[in-house]
């Protein structure tokens, strides 16, 4: 597999670019933040590389640094994600604001980008969520630990309680009581799970 290679920037646009090496030229698919830190066309490039097999294709995903192409990885990694729908996301803000709103389950946020559905955006908040300590700047890393329950996640859960078929008022009710629980989890998930206890008890 490819991890990584170095040559001579042929051509460049926002999601695809060619870089020649040694003399073969390697056409590479590229979110647009890694784009923005491309150098002008002639000059040498390196970039990290994502070898993605198909049975019909051989596809190549760049990423500027290592820590992008780790976010990459994790994203692919949730069923649902494919390679192209990672770019998407990965172009939608840099890597340390996605990692906050998946830490924080800001799923509006996410759906903010084209082709996330709120579907896909409360599936990555849920598996991701507590796999994003690497990715976030570390006074954005404090201020997610000391938010608790911000209102952008109340939200959230109340809108993924009535599409479970649960009534606003009881659902609202849910979420209150499972926030005033002592030691309550005070996640996405935690409370998510907690307001769903409350319904069923």
């Amino acid at each position: 597999m490819i991890g990584q290679l170095r040559g001579k920037l042929l051509s460049k646009k926002p999601n695809v670019l060619l870089i020649d090496v040694q003399g073969v030229g390697y056409e590479i698919n590229i979110p647009l933040t890694s784009f923005y830190e491309l150098p002008d066309e002639g000059n040498e490039v390196t970039l990290k590389i994502h070898t993605h097999v198909r049975e019909d294709a051989l596809i190549l995903f760049g990423f500027h640094s290592l820590r992008e192409k780790e976010f990459f990885l994790k994203l692919i990694a949730i069923s649902g994600v494919g390679p192209k729908l990672a770019i998407t996301i990965l172009s939608g803000a840099p890597v340390h604001e996605l990692a906050r709103a998946l830490a924080e389950g800001n799923t509006a946020r996410l759906m903010s980008i084209p082709g996330v559905g709120r579907k896909t955006a409360e599936r990555l908040s849920l598996e991701l969520k507590g796999q994003m300590a690497a990715f976030v700047l570390p006074e954005q890393a404090e201020a997610i630990n000391a938010s608790g329950a911000p209102q952008a996640i109340e939200e959230d859960i109340l809108s993924a309680l009535i599409n479970l078929g649960y009534p606003k008022p009881a659902a609202e009710k849910a979420i209150s009581l499972a926030l005033r629980k002592d030691g309550a989890d005070r996640t996405f998930e935690g409370i998510l799970k907690n307001a769903l206890r409350q319904l069923a008890g």
